[in-house]
């Protein structure tokens, strides 16, 4: 008997470590969590969206903006926050899913400071990707 305890307790502690198998989020769900990843843990807005004097423009969320600051130090840097609110122009959303994980462009390239090099899981660079995808693009705020 005690031999069948203590196989059970061995047991129960390696299903414990076996990783679990979690549901796949709706696209509902998939925005809902890149919503709250892009206002509330990536900054997102902080540049990519124009500032007033009370905060980020919401009504022109991730439309791009030219920065409110800069280095004190000679440093490259990027000046402009380009638009990404529909995904950027140029990118499919898988690359920039990718982007978001690797911090590296569809060519190659890396962006400018004060853009962080974010290396996102899978499960968060889509979701933020889904929801930004949701957002009405720059160039098309005239129509």
């Amino acid at each position: 008997m005690k031999k069948f305890v203590l196989s059970a307790i061995a047991l129960a502690a390696l299903l414990a470590c076996a990783p679990q198998q979690t549901a796949e989020l709706t696209q509902e769900e998939l925005v809902a969590r890149g919503e709250y990843l892009v206002n509330n843990i990536g900054g997102c807005n902080d540049c990519h969206t124009p500032m007033t004097p009370q905060g980020p423009d919401t009504t022109q969320a991730l439309r791009g903006a030219t920065l409110g600051f800069a280095p004190t130090i000679p440093i490259p840097w990027a000046p402009v926050a380009p638009p990404i609110a529909g995904v950027p122009e140029h990118y499919t959303q898988a690359q920039f899913a990718a982007f978001l994980q690797t911090g590296v462009r569809p060519d190659g390239s890396r962006p400018l400071p004060p853009m962080p090099a974010f290396r996102l899981n899978e499960a968060d660079a889509r979701a933020m990707t889904a929801y930004i995808a949701t957002l009405r693009p720059a160039s098309a705020a005239s129509e």
